[in-house]
């Protein structure tokens, strides 16, 4: 249920100048998803009244804004046209939330490890207070702003750590930078800010001094470390990724999935695996798979795109490309490529071959090197093999042709033209025998050989 008294605004404008990239930093996929995505789906697991995307300018910020359009289409944006900071970034958002008057959460978008159960805490937090901050207890405090408590468990102040004494950066209380207050509140004090400090920018966090001059309590919720963590450069976009895909594999084997090598395997953010499933060393999901209850996928295979129905077996050193659908009981082999075909119940593709833009039928085998050639240079065309078809070893089916149900393709033949059912489709060279002509041909090229050696 949507909750009218709330409205979530992103920051999403960083330059991200220490990722050293062409791609915007909120943009870098985490998990096959990128930190934006990842940060609005967050947001929308909260059903806020509005959420408000704010980008920079020039087409960084359009590709951002386009991002934003496709995980959260009903998302407003607002451009920040000139960085001067989080307080000017929120600024920025205040016309979007035009007649809002209740509670507004501030995320950002190279944030993305954050749970709904830590910003449903901080919410709550925030009910009874006019600003609520989320802070956390730091391992290694070093370059974090620090909290200050009040008497009441309140935050009192958050001392930046250039700016803190001694005594205040031993503190390991440190601030996220998220943060929820009231509508109103923001658009009182935000222009209340100054940017009396080194960077020259409007800070977010000082309206905890604000909120406090003015007598009022600022709310304190924490989390822990990790879910705090962003991303400024590739580092710790690999450590995010870590963290990610911990999550990811943790789930997958609660709900009964089983890792030869937990480690080694790489989950997206929507990958689908069923129960009873057993998924090899060094297996890669890619965005977009569904893998059904007792599937086998063997080590070394990479699927993104795809569909594994019950029983299937995949692999080992298998590629599943977008568009494949493996069906109940059926096998893909080592080395087999499939892309955009369904490989029907009980076929086979045991090895060595490209299945592309086709469908093989119920119980059909496919031989080893078998290719369906479907591209000319300038169109893709299908190829269609029929229930219990037989496809030799080292066939070449170029597309479009249609093998008939229970045919027989002979091994090493190229068919270019439609096989009856039942038929046998053969296209192969008559074999010619010459005796003795190896023998010959190696005592020739042995005396050649000589002559060469020897100047003649």
């Amino acid at each position: 249920m949507q909750r009218d008294d709330l409205a979530i605004v992103i920051l999403a404008a960083g330059m991200g100048t220490r990722m050293k990239s062409r791609l915007p930093k909120v943009l870098h996929p985490v998990a096959g998803r990128s930190m934006l995505g990842h940060v609005l789906a967050l947001a929308a697991a909260l059903d806020p009244a509005r959420v408000v995307v704010v980008h920079g300018p020039g087409e960084e910020g359009a590709a951002v804004a386009r991002e934003a359009r496709r995980w959260l289409p009903e998302a407003a944006l607002a451009e920040q046209a000139e960085r001067k900071g989080t307080g000017h970034a929120v600024m920025q958002a205040l016309p979007a939330l035009d007649g809002f008057d209740g509670r507004v959460l501030v995320l950002y978008g190279d944030v993305p490890l954050l749970t709904r159960e830590t910003l449903q805490a901080l919410l709550e937090k925030a009910a009874d207070a006019p600003l609520a901050v989320l802070g956390f207890e730091a391992a290694d405090p070093t370059g974090y702003g620090r909290l200050i408590l009040s008497e009441d468990g309140g935050v009192d102040a958050i001392i930046e750590e250039k700016d803190a004494s001694e005594e205040q950066r031993r503190v390991t209380l440190c601030n996220s930078g998220v943060m929820v207050a009231g509508a109103g509140m923001l658009r009182r004090l935000l222009p209340m800010l100054r940017a009396e400090n080194a960077q020259g920018e409007l800070y977010l966090t000082d309206l905890v001094a604000l909120t406090r001059k003015e007598g009022k309590t600022v709310a304190l919720s924490t989390c822990r470390e990790e879910e705090t963590l962003g991303v400024n450069d590739r580092a710790q976009l690999a450590t995010v990724e870590r963290i990610v895909q911990r999550r990811l594999r943790m789930a997958a084997m609660r709900e009964g999935v089983t890792f030869a090598d937990p480690d080694s395997v790489f989950l997206s953010w929507d990958t689908r695996l069923g129960r009873d499933v057993t998924v090899g060393p060094f297996v890669v999901f890619g965005p977009g798979c569904t893998v059904a209850d007792n599937v086998t996928i063997h080590s070394h295979c990479h699927l993104e795109g795809a569909v594994v129905e019950e029983g299937a077996q995949i692999g080992p050193f298998a590629r599943l490309r977008p568009g494949a659908r493996v069906m109940a009981g059926a096998k893909v082999g080592n080395f087999v490529e499939v892309k955009n075909a369904t490989v029907e119940a009980g076929a086979k593709v045991n090895h060595l071959s490209y299945i592309g833009d086709a469908t093989v039928g119920e119980k059909a085998n496919i031989g080893a090197g078998t290719i369906t050639c479907n591209y000319d240079g300038f169109l893709k065309h299908r190829t269609e093999i029929g229930a219990g078809a037989f496809i030799g070893s080292n066939s070449a089916l170029v597309a479009p042709v249609k093998i008939g149900p229970g045919a027989l393709v002979a091994a090493g033949s190229t068919i270019t033209k439609d096989v009856p059912g039942d038929a046998l489709a053969i296209e192969r060279a008559e074999e010619r025998i010459v005796e003795g002509w190896a023998a010959r041909y190696r005592a020739r090229k042995k005396h050649e050989k000589e002559r060469r050696k020897a100047g003649k």
